[in-house]
């Protein structure tokens, strides 16, 4: 018993270990899309975002999701190995990925401190509702509901739901009320700044996969859960949303590193139940919608979401747990014990919830503090603005910006 226990913890811990290196790739991920003078702002609001989010989900969110506190002697929190003090610590890091989605999608022209405040508000009260009613049962949703009058429990292992749906659309109430930047639109002819670095895109992209499979596989939270199929399931759906983004996205790198990332995101809800042909195609529909639909939002609909978060976590996320009420299905190939409707329904207010939460949140933000920079803090960049150096202090100096 006692090695189990030491065992499980080991396994957890490997996990958020794994997770928490996800949070270098979404910081090195902006880096590569944004401007040059916007690079020290997206690695300094990646950690401190780390670093709130982790401090408000240990005081609060937690709590809230679990009805766990850690306001109890040592000897009350660290027992069976300290197996619930690493639990924490594997779901801080998913609570974390929310505020590093909502990022890429303000990047570029959002003050410091409110997004801090955002960040504090969203992981301490507004993804623990949502992650405690479908991981913990909180409510009574997943019996009163969804079970009784749609079938089945809403089905979410890894959080396409709750992490990416989430997130992302969280991400398009924050851009809706932050606005587009400053010449994004002024032509007849949107102006989209390519990305500064390829190689740091694709530097994310690589660290987000890697660790994407301990965001999965250590999903089960204990050895006797784990399953060789979440992992492959994982491996498929990214193999799929590559190819599928590399024939929409014209062979475009941006879109193919994106694609891999678009095809995880969507395989996390039904990764311990598909057949891996099923995780495939859900990862090339993921790929191919992340494509059409970044294109369509940011140039035909104007919304200036500069890392595609939109189009990547809300939009895969929600066919994400689409998906699984489909090919989860035992007709399909699927172990079963889901329903359409359960996911469909499950899915829609998942992201309807991230939506009104990103709404409201960010525009308290605004009202509050302010949540955009000024249109010469803006020209100038980030870097220089909030952070007063850039991704390469000798050219200010040069050229006279410090």
């Amino acid at each position: 018993m006692e090695q189990q226990q030491g065992a499980d913890v080991f396994f957890l811990l490997m996990g958020a270990i794994l997770v928490f290196a996800m949070h270098g790739g979404f910081a090195f991920l902006e880096v590569g899309t944004v401007r040059h003078k916007n690079q020290v702002n997206a690695l300094v609001k990646i950690l401190v975002d780390f670093a709130i989010s982790t401090t408000v989900y240990f005081l609060i969110g937690y709590t809230i999701s679990y009805g766990v506190t850690f306001f109890a002697s040592v000897q009350t929190i660290s027992g069976e190995h300290g197996y619930n003090l690493v639990r924490f610590f594997f779901l801080a890091t998913f609570a974390a990925a929310v505020p590093a989605i909502i990022s890429g999608g303000i990047a570029e022209r959002a003050r410091f401190i409110p997004q801090c405040a955002a960040t504090a508000l969203m992981v301490g009260i507004a993804y623990p509702l949502i992650e405690g009613v479908v991981w913990n049962k909180n409510f009574g949703l997943q019996d009163g509901f969804f079970a009784s009058l749609l079938g089945a429990p809403f089905k979410d292992f890894a959080g396409s739901i709750v992490v990416h749906a989430f997130g992302g659309w969280a991400a398009l109430g924050a851009v809706r009320q932050l606005g587009a930047r400053i010449g994004r639109y002024d032509r007849a002819r949107p102006m989209s700044p390519p990305p500064s670095s390829i190689p740091w895109l694709a530097m994310g992209s690589w660290l987000l996969c890697i660790g994407w499979f301990g965001f999965n596989v250590m999903s089960a939270q204990d050895l006797k859960a784990i399953s060789g199929l979440v992992a492959i399931n994982s491996l498929m759906a990214m193999c799929g949303g590559i190819l599928a983004a590399l024939i929409a996205g014209r062979n475009d790198p941006g879109f193919v590193h994106n694609g891999a990332l678009a095809g995880l995101v969507a395989i996390c809800a039904g990764s311990d139940m598909m057949h891996p042909i099923g995780a495939f195609v859900t990862g090339a529909v993921a790929g191919a919608l992340f494509v059409t639909m970044f294109q369509i939002s940011t140039n035909k609909w104007q919304i200036d979401d500069v890392l595609g978060v939109w189009a990547l976590h809300g939009l895969c996320g929600l066919w994400g747990g689409i998906a699984c009420g489909i090919f989860g299905l035992t007709a399909l190939g699927g172990l079963g014990g889901v329903t359409f409707l359960s996911q469909l329904v499950g899915s829609i207010l998942g992201a309807a919830f991230g939506f009104a939460a990103g709404t409201i949140v960010y525009w308290l933000a605004d009202f509050t503090f302010g949540l955009r920079l000024s249109p010469d803090e803006e020209r100038r960049g980030a870097d220089i603005s909030i952070h007063k150096i850039s991704a390469n202090p000798e050219d200010d100096v040069r050229m006279g910006r410090l």
